[in-house]
C-alpha cells in the first residue's frame, strides 16, 4: 500500500509512518515545520520530506493509495484539496488507526490527563509479560524503539485516546472513532479552549464516548474525579463498570513510594498522587487483560514512566530537576504539589511554560490561580514570538501574575532572561521542576546546569 502522510511531522504522525515503514508500505509525506525528535526519527528511516513546505504535485493517483491528513494541516491545505478533487481517499489518524484495529481488541485510555502515563503503563506491563499487542501511545516508553506498534497477529492493540480533533476534515474527537472494547476513562478538566469552546462543548467528546460503546463492554473509571462519576452515572450504565481509586502506598523517608499490595509491599519508581491513581487504573486494565495482580507488581516495580513525564533530569542527594509535559491547569496542580509532597524536606522550585492555544487565552488562564501554589517559588514563562505564530493577541506580564495569584511569582518573556533565572536558582536541599508542553525556547539543559547534569 501507498500511504502519503499530510502533516507528517507530528509526534504521533511521524510515528505512525514510521510504524507503516516497517509493515512493508511505501511511505511519504509533507509538512511545513518538523521539529526534533521527529525530524532525526524520520530521517533515521528515509522518510524526511527534501524540503519543508505543501505540494500538490505529490499527490497522484498513480502515487498514493491513502493521504492520512493530520490536525496540523488546515482545510485548504493544496495537498488535501488535490486529493479531495482526485478522489483520492482520505483518512485521519483515528480513522487509520481503526481500520488497521478492526479484528482486535481495542483498549482505549481516555481522559484530560493521565492518559499517556497510564496508557504506558499497561503497555511496559503487557511487555513484560511477553503478551503479543500492538500499541499507539503518545510518548517513548523505555525498552519500546517506537510509540506505534503494528504486527500480524496481535490479539490486542492499546491506544491512547486523545479527545482533540482528528483533522481538519473530520473535527470530532479522536476517541469517536476507536470503538474500544475495553476502555478507561481517567479524569476530566477543561482543555483544548480553541477547539472546545465551553465546557460544555469538552464534556460532550467524553459523554459521546461512553454513549458509543456497546452494551456490555468494560469501562474501568476513577471514582477519585467527581466528573467522570457524574459522566458515567448518566452515560455508562449500558457498560461493564469497575471503578478504581488512588493505590495504597507509602512514602518512605527518604522519598521513595512503597505499594501496599495484597501480597505485601512493593517499591516502585513512580511517585505522586495522581501517578498512583494511574497505576491502580492500569491494573483495573491489566486484571481486565489477563495479567495476575503477581505479574503486574513485579512488573510495574521498575516502571519509570513515559517521556516527558516526570522525567528526572537530575536526582542528587540534595536536590533533584524534573522535567514533565504539564500544561493544563490540573496537570500543573497535580505535578507540582506531587513534587511538593513525595519531597517535604526540601524548597519546590516551579518553573512552568504557557505554550499551548487554552494557556495563552486571556478567558482561560484565570483557571490556573494557584496551581502552583505548593511551590516556594515559581517562574512562570512565555515567549512573545509564540503570539505571532499563533496570530493571538498578546498576553501581559501583570495579567499573567494576577491569574496565578502566587506570592513568590516571577514572570519571564524571553527565554535569555529565563536561561539567567534558572542559572541563578540554588538547588541545594531543592527540587526543580520544569513544566510545558513545548521546549522553552530552545534552551539547553545541559548548557544551563553543566555540573547537575552529569
Amino acid at each position: 500500500m501507498r500511504i502519503h502522510f499530510t502533516a507528517i511531522g507530528g509526534s504521533i504522525m511521524h510515528q505512525l509512518a514510521i510504524a507503516l515503514h516497517h509493515k512493508g508500505y511505501i511511505v511519504t509525506g509533507s509538512d511545513d515545520e518538523i521539529f526534533e525528535p521527529a525530524k532525526s526519527n524520520l530521517k533515521q528511516f528515509g522518510l524526511l520530506p527534501k524540503q519543508e513546505g505543501w505540494f500538490a504535485e505529490k499527490i497522484h493517483p498513480d502515487k498514493i493509495d491513502v493521504l492520512i491528513v493530520g490536525m496540523h494541516a488546515r482545510k485548504d491545505n493544496p495537498e488535501l484539496q488535490r486529493a479531495i478533487s482526485l478522489k483520492i481517499p482520505v483518512l485521519s489518524y483515528p480513522e487509520f488507526l481503526y481500520q488497521q484495529s478492526q479484528h482486535q481488541t481495542r483498549v482505549v485510555i481516555a481522559g484530560s490527563h493521565g492518559k499517556t502515563t497510564t496508557t504506558a503503563m499497561v503497555i511496559h506491563v503487557l511487555n513484560a509479560c511477553r503478551q503479543s499487542f500492538d500499541y499507539a501511545v503518545g510518548a517513548k516508553i523505555e525498552g519500546l524503539p517506537f510509540a506505534v506498534q503494528f504486527s500480524p497477529k496481535a490479539p490486542v492493540i492499546v491506544i491512547e485516546g486523545d479527545e482533540y480533533l482528528a483533522s481538519p476534515l473530520h473535527p470530532q474527537p479522536k476517541i469517536a472513532f476507536y470503538h474500544p472494547q475495553i476502555a478507561l476513562l481517567n479524569g476530566i478538566a477543561w482543555d483544548h479552549i480553541n477547539v472546545f469552546p465551553t465546557y460544555e462543548a469538552y464534556l460532550a467528546a467524553f459523554s459521546q464516548f461512553l454513549q458509543d460503546m456497546q452494551p456490555g463492554h468494560f469501562l474501568a473509571y476513577n471514582a477519585t474525579d467527581p466528573e467522570v462519576c457524574r459522566l458515567v452515572n448518566l452515560y455508562g450504565q449500558h457498560l461493564q463498570l469497575k471503578p478504581y481509586g488512588i493505590h495504597k502506598h507509602k512514602i518512605l523517608p527518604n522519598g521513595k513510594t512503597v505499594l501496599l499490595t495484597p501480597n505485601g509491599e512493593q517499591p516502585v519508581a513512580i511517585f505522586g498522587s495522581h501517578n498512583l491513581i494511574n497505576l491502580a487504573g492500569a491494573l483495573t486494565i491489566c486484571q481486565e487483560l489477563g495479567i495476575t495482580n503477581q505479574q503486574f507488581y513485579q512488573a510495574i516495580s521498575n516502571f519509570t514512566g513515559a517521556g516527558n513525564r516526570l522525567e528526572t533530569l537530575a536526582l542528587k542527594s540534595n536536590f533533584a530537576i524534573f522535567k514533565d509535559f504539564a500544561h493544563a491547569p490540573s496537570k500543573v496542580k497535580a505535578t507540582t504539589n506531587a513534587v511538593a509532597n513525595q519531597f517535604k524536606q526540601r524548597t519546590t522550585i516551579a518553573c512552568f511554560e504557557l505554550h499551548t492555544f487554552s494557556s495563552l487565552n486571556p478567558e482561560f488562564l484565570p483557571h490556573y490561580r494557584h496551581t502552583l501554589n505548593n511551590a516556594q517559588q515559581a517562574i512562570v514563562y512565555f515567549n512573545a514570538h509564540t503570539f505571532e505564530i499563533k496570530k493571538i493577541p498578546p498576553l501581559s506580564p501583570n495579567a499573567v501574575a494576577a491569574a496565578f495569584d502566587h506570592p513568590n511569582l516571577q514572570v519571564i518573556t524571553n527565554s535569555a532572561d529565563l536561561a539567567k533565572a534558572l542559572q541563578t536558582i540554588k538547588l541545594q536541599d531543592a527540587n526543580l521542576l520544569l513544566m510545558s508542553s513545548g521546549n522553552f525556547g530552545g534552551l539547553n539543559w545541559q548548557e544551563i546546569w553543566p555540573n547537575a547534569l552529569k
